[in-house]
């Protein structure tokens, strides 16, 4: 997002944190509400064209979003997406974007107020490893013929009862309507948000072998030193790293690896 898209969505942000400090606010409830939302103005397209136009008077708009989503939704989600409709975006689709980002965000909110959000972050990326390693189930999971029901029973007989009720929530969302998302860009979007929440950045640390509590507190500590923020450490074993270790943070790769030490040395020799 950019300009106009930009600043609307910091400002729905702030009024979405102010909801949810508040201990009288379901947030679970209200991340499904804004998810239901977020699926109606993706599903029509001329009523968010309507809802972000910048012709209209903003009051006007909040006045025909209060209309439909009256008796639809809770005082809180329609509270918060009529002031959202009273911003300018500088596309319709933003708007879209911006809900399905609060909606994710209130799950991890629900999560964090529960104790569980250190849970649901290494959920999420453990789940984005089993699909990455199971061409099977990532074709099922992302089966442009096979319906949101169809793929939502596969989850729950893959993550109920085995992963927090967020993460479940969240993931589902995720594969029944990816919005031209990719299974594995909406997984790292959702890891990021999930970081977010505790202000810390995420590391992809790749080892040959598990590390100990020890290792993990000082290379947590190291990192954390390195990029002046906390990291979330997702931990991930490769034998084929060959000894050493491999962080990625964000687009940043910091390769200790034998294996690429190896590589470097035979590109050297036959240079």
């Amino acid at each position: 997002m950019n300009g106009a898209s930009r600043e609307a969505l910091a400002a729905a942000r702030e009024r979405l944190d102010a909801l949810t400090d508040n201990t009288s606010v379901d947030v679970a409830k209200l991340a499904g509400e804004l998810a239901a939302v977020t699926a109606l103005l993706d599903r029509e397209v001329s009523l968010r064209r309507v809802l972000t136009d910048p012709a209209q008077a903003g009051e006007a708009k909040a006045e025909l979003a209060g209309r439909l989503l009256g008796g639809q939704v809770g005082g809180e989600a329609a509270d918060l997406v009529t002031g959202m409709v009273r911003a300018r975006w500088s596309q319709s689709r933003d708007l879209v974007d911006a809900l399905e980002e609060l909606a994710d965000t209130a799950d991890l909110t629900a999560a964090q107020k529960a104790g569980s959000l250190d849970d649901v972050e290494d959920e999420l990326f453990r789940f984005g490893r089993i699909v990455a390693s199971n061409t099977e189930l990532r074709s099922a999971l992302t089966d442009r013929t096979a319906t949101g029901s169809a793929k939502g029973g596969l989850l729950r007989s893959l993550l109920g009862g085995k992963a927090d009720a967020a993460t479940e929530r969240l993931v589902t969302r995720l594969v029944t309507a990816p919005r031209g998302r990719s299974l594995e860009a909406g997984l790292e979007s959702l890891s990021k948000l999930a970081a977010e929440r505790r202000n810390r950045m995420v590391a992809v640390v790749t080892t040959a072998v598990p590390l100990s509590d020890v290792q993990k507190q000082r290379l947590g500590a190291v990192l954390a030193k390195l990029y002046g923020r906390q990291m979330h450490l997702n931990l991930d074993v490769d034998p084929t790293v060959l000894g050493g270790i491999t962080v990625r943070v964000g687009d940043e790769l910091i390769d200790g690896s034998i294996s690429e030490r190896l590589s470097e040395a035979s590109r050297r020799m036959a240079g």
